[in-house]
């Protein structure tokens, strides 16, 4: 069952009470207008059971306080205030945790840590296997496509073809070395370049969402790190967001249609158009 996982999201909770798990940690004292007991007393957070199964679902109320909010979790992390919800917040089950932040309208910040069980996930995108395996996975340049793995092609091609920089020369550190790890827990990307140093950030697909491009599966984005070389061939700059061509055990292709094409793609019709190639295989 294909289900669409959006990480990043506008969400809001504040103030809190638990099912089923126990605070590990608090840090720093609310002086501003919301205070602890406000947030103990409006701020609600639910894990469902089903079929006697903790489950990866939560569901949420925050009405309601005064603050913004941020609730971090194993596939993102939520900001607003005064919103209820229901969503999915794991893919793996498992000790997890759960951080809730909340910023009072002076500037003051209180925190506090939750960790809780996941005893059976539901309805998980079969993509979170194939990006990040049984938990974790590392993916590495696909040498086997020789200069076609990145660089300016058709936007239907299947690899890169019509002008190929190396990796290093469009980004160094980022060369034939480096390598990013998609991990399930927390959705989290850590790129590794080749000269020891490392970026972390997080990332999200929707495998139903094709921005009208035929050939695509869905679209996958990131936040704070993006992919191995993620500048497009056009003008240099740096993509966050791309479409899936590709991508089985062993296989990811991402694609950016350049910009004075992307219009030209629509359900109904295919054609030739510029575009950047990204193509990885699994290490």
């Amino acid at each position: 069952m294909k289900k669409i996982i959006g990480i990043f999201v506008i969400f809001a909770m504040a103030g809190m009470t638990f099912v089923s798990c126990d605070p590990v940690e608090n840090r720093n004292v609310l002086k501003g207008n919301v205070s602890e007991a406000e947030i103990n007393q409006y701020v609600k957070i639910e894990q469902e059971n089903r079929g006697g199964k903790l489950s990866n679902y939560f569901s949420f109320k925050s009405e309601p306080l005064n603050a913004l909010t941020t609730f971090k979790h194993g596939l993102g992390t939520y900001i607003g205030c005064n919103t209820n919800g229901y969503i999915q917040c794991y893919v793996v089950p498992g000790k997890q945790k759960i951080t809730l932040t909340v910023l009072n309208p002076d500037g003051s910040m209180f925190e506090k840590t939750y960790e809780f069980t996941v005893e059976e996930c539901f309805n998980v995108a079969p993509e979170w296997a194939l990006f990040c395996g049984t938990g974790s996975k590392t993916w590495e340049w696909d040498v086997s496509k020789g200069a076609n793995m990145y660089g300016m092609g058709d936007a239907l091609a299947d690899e890169a073809g019509w002008w190929c920089p190396t990796p290093e020369e469009r980004v160094p550190n980022e060369g034939v070395g480096a390598t990013m790890t998609l991990t399930a827990s927390g959705a989290e990307l850590l790129k590794n370049r080749t000269n020891g140093t490392k970026e972390v950030g997080s990332f999200g697909f929707d495998i139903k969402k094709t921005d009208g491009f035929n050939k695509s599966m869905g679209i996958f984005t990131t936040a704070n790190a993006t992919v191995l070389a993620a500048k497009n061939t056009k003008g240099g700059e740096v993509e966050t967001k791309f479409h899936i061509i590709r991508l089985n055990d062993k296989e990811i292709h991402l694609l950016v249609i350049d910009m004075d094409k992307r219009d030209e793609y629509k359900p109904d019709k295919e054609g030739w158009g510029q575009a950047t190639h990204w193509l990885f295989r699994a290490k």
